[in-house]
């Protein structure tokens, strides 16, 4: 296992200021070198708006709207303001903090009788204390550190949620073109094979088949009927995706008049960057290295804590009638606390983070690479069983070969057919893990507050 990795070395740079810093880190030349070199990738930079490479003003819309009016988004976004509230809270405390008191009170004349006869006697109370933590070993220093890294944190946390909104988005998309692609053609073979299975019965009747070919030709239509209801169902899903997605309720998505016949596909090779780029764009890389440098920063706060903590506190005030001042120092100890073992936790969960990273995005290369090599052969089996059964149905009409060997030809067709339909859809599902696991998406203007 990779002992210590590091995205880059601007990414320590913010966590070193004054407070102690991450442990050193080295950097393997695999994990920031290029990626497999594969002919669907290229080191060209990942673009920030990569669906826009689709070229697809309907999808362009929708990742907009999905950014825009996303629920995890509105949770994300209110996380983060409360950790930017935070971090104002840490930078206040190392002000003096001052509080200004005041009272009025009656003195009962029947209880307490006065020279003056029976005439009521009022006392105005006003006080201002002040304290002062002087922060001499800097424990709010530190404090203040971690909660500014605990923001960045969580500004990171949003920009995942980015990343993964619009290629959620892109994804139902996807679906929802491919699968309407699907239905089409599977009806398109469905009918064609209904019209053969009429055909044969009619053969049939007039004594040139057996059953058997009725029966066979029957099967195989039966069978691609049967296709076409999954792909309705996933053309529905992905409509209903859409719509939550853009924080609408899925019932709204049957109204939705979305005119895509086909999954959208890269014209080019898809830019993948390399690993240094990869490890400064991946928002749970940025995350996980805010989180360690934040809990590098709570060691000096522990360190701190074992030094005394010095606070002046003074009042001044007018309390019954007279001036009243005081000045009183105080003085406190505390232990320290777990932060050495809460800085080894971050710090492997930053190893997790660059390896998982970088897994995901070999793995989704492997994966791309592998479905478009199988893309090209399924193209080339369906043109090749569409020449098989022309060429069968011409010998069957000549009487130079039995019925079967046209039912036969038909099978493989529509299975051919068929494959190379959800092949398609798989390989722009595949293009969009890839950029899901290249972390683009994230900095778009639509996103950004």
């Amino acid at each position: 296992m990779i002992r210590r990795l590091v995205p880059a070395v601007a990414l320590l740079a913010s966590a070193c200021m004054s407070v102690p810093a991450p442990p050193p880190t080295i950097a393997p030349s695999s994990a920031t070198g290029e990626f497999a070199r594969l002919p669907v990738a290229s080191i060209a930079p990942v673009p920030d708006d990569w669906w826009r490479l689709y070229d697809d003003p309907v999808l362009d819309g929708l990742v907009r709207s999905a950014l825009a009016a996303n629920a995890d988004l509105r949770v994300a976004y209110a996380n983060l303001d409360g950790a930017r509230a935070a971090l104002r809270q840490a930078r206040a405390t190392r002000l003096p903090q001052t509080t200004i008191e005041s009272a009025l009170g009656v003195d009962n004349p029947a209880s307490q009788p006065s020279a003056s006869g029976n005439v009521p006697t009022t006392d105005y109370d006003i006080a201002a204390t002040a304290s002062w933590d002087l922060d001499l070993f800097g424990r709010l220093r530190s404090a203040v550190t971690a909660a500014g890294a605990d923001a960045e944190a969580q500004a990171a946390v949003v920009d995942g949620l980015r990343v993964a909104v619009v290629a959620d988005t892109v994804l139902a998309y996807v679906d929802l073109c491919g699968s309407t692609r699907a239905i089409a053609t599977a009806r398109e073979v469905a009918a064609a094979q209904d019209r053969s299975v009429a055909l044969v019965r009619e053969q049939f009747r007039a004594g040139e088949v057996s059953p058997l070919e009725v029966s066979q030709v029957a099967t195989i239509a039966a069978a691609t009927r049967g296709a076409i209801a999954p792909f309705e169902a996933q053309r529905a899903n992905a409509l209903y995706r859409l719509a939550t997605l853009q924080g609408r309720p899925p019932g709204e998505a049957r109204g939705y008049r979305l005119a895509c016949t086909a999954a959208p596909r890269l014209r080019t090779a898809a830019p993948v960057g390399d690993g240094t780029a990869l490890l400064l764009r991946r928002p749970d890389v940025r995350e996980a290295e805010r989180r360690l440098a934040a809990a590098a920063a709570r060691i000096g706060v522990a360190r701190a804590d074992l030094y005394p903590r010095v606070n002046l506190g003074g009042a001044f005030g007018l309390l019954s009638g007279g001036i009243s001042a005081a000045v009183t120092p105080l003085v406190s100890w505390a232990f320290p606390n777990q932060a050495r073992a809460t800085e080894r936790a971050a710090l492997a969960g930053w190893d997790v983070a660059v390896l998982q990273a970088l897994r995901e995005v070999e793995t989704a290369l492997a994966a791309y690479d592998a479905e478009t090599r199988r893309n090209r052969d399924l193209a080339t089996a369906s043109r090749e069983a569409q020449a098989y059964a022309r060429r069968a149905g011409a010998r069957v009409r000549l009487g130079d070969a039995p019925g079967l060997l046209q039912v036969d030809a038909q099978r493989a067709t529509a299975s051919a057919t068929l494959q190379q339909v959800q092949s398609d859809l798989a390989v722009s599902q595949n293009e969009v893990a890839l950029f899901r696991a290249l972390g683009g998406g994230w900095r778009t203007d639509a996103g950004t507050r």
